[in-house]
């Protein structure tokens, strides 16, 4: 179930997030402990979401510390009630809901796909699929009271090409794809934009544990980017904050592809 710690320390920020709250999924650690820090830091009032509550309290630390303001609630995003909690939460807290980014996933189970269990399936789907749907179910009805809003949706360069064994994660992140294009499509006029980025390797904990384990990472090597090198978490954020922000104010329906040129060779 849901639990919660808000700190709201005084601080000024104006800049490009200046009176918008934001939520974020998966912010206790990597691209979302990343793109939190700096949406507080561009002005944003934000919800740290994770279901790592210890996680999500340290991000909210981290910005507290910087000035800014934000509470840490523990969700399971793939639950609906913890879906709805944690906008519903959010509004109460701070207002209103004009940001929402859900970036909540797991890497799952590896595997070929004959040989990978149903349980396993299932979770991946659970959460990275599933959460994403329910977390746009539920900001929804908040940003068209709010009269319009950014969606961000982690993606990711698998949904695009396919990994020997990773065929839930593909699966979960193709449709997230999808999801964001018929988003868009039905609340465009609602003043709603509806984009996701698609990650090439980031250096992650995901990506970490999932090269340990030789998977994904390990077999991808040779072939991270043009660049010869792995994307940072704060390269991630970066373009999050281009999507939440107005200068992004026609982008929408899009996979934003930050892979370093993975998917160019």
């Amino acid at each position: 179930m849901v639990g919660f710690e808000e700190i709201s320390p005084e601080g000024d920020i104006s800049m490009k997030l200046a009176g918008k709250v934001a939520l974020i999924t998966g912010a206790g650690s990597g691209m979302g402990r990343a793109a939190a820090l700096l949406f507080a830091s561009e002005g944003a009032k934000v919800a740290a979401v994770d279901i790592n509550e210890a996680s999500a309290k340290e991000t909210v630390a981290d910005i507290a510390r910087q000035g800014g303001e934000a509470f840490a609630m523990r969700t399971d995003v793939s639950n609906s009630e913890d879906a709805r909690a944690m906008c519903d939460e959010t509004v109460r807290r701070f207002g209103g809901l004009d940001i929402q980014y859900n970036n909540a996933g797991i890497e799952g189970e590896g595997g070929f796909l004959a040989q990978l269990s149903e349980e396993a399936f299932d979770r991946v789907i659970a959460i990275n699929l599933r959460g994403v749907w329910l977390g746009m179910k539920y900001a929804l009805p908040h940003l068209i009271r709010r009269g319009g809003g950014s969606i961000i949706n982690t993606a990711s360069v698998a949904g695009i090409v396919g990994i020997k064994g990773a065929a839930a994660y593909c699966a979960a992140k193709a449709g997230v794809i999808s999801l964001t294009r018929v988003a868009a499509i039905e609340y465009g006029r609602y003043n709603i934009r509806v984009n996701c980025i698609c990650p090439g390797v980031i250096d992650t904990p995901m990506a970490q544990r999932v090269s340990e384990e030789g998977g994904v990472t390990a077999q991808a090597n040779e072939r991270i980017s043009v660049l010869r090198r792995v994307g940072k978490p704060e390269e991630i954020a970066r373009t999050a904050l281009f999507l939440a922000s107005d200068d992004a104010g026609f982008a929408t329906g899009a996979p934003f592809v930050i892979d370093g040129g993975w998917i160019a060779r």
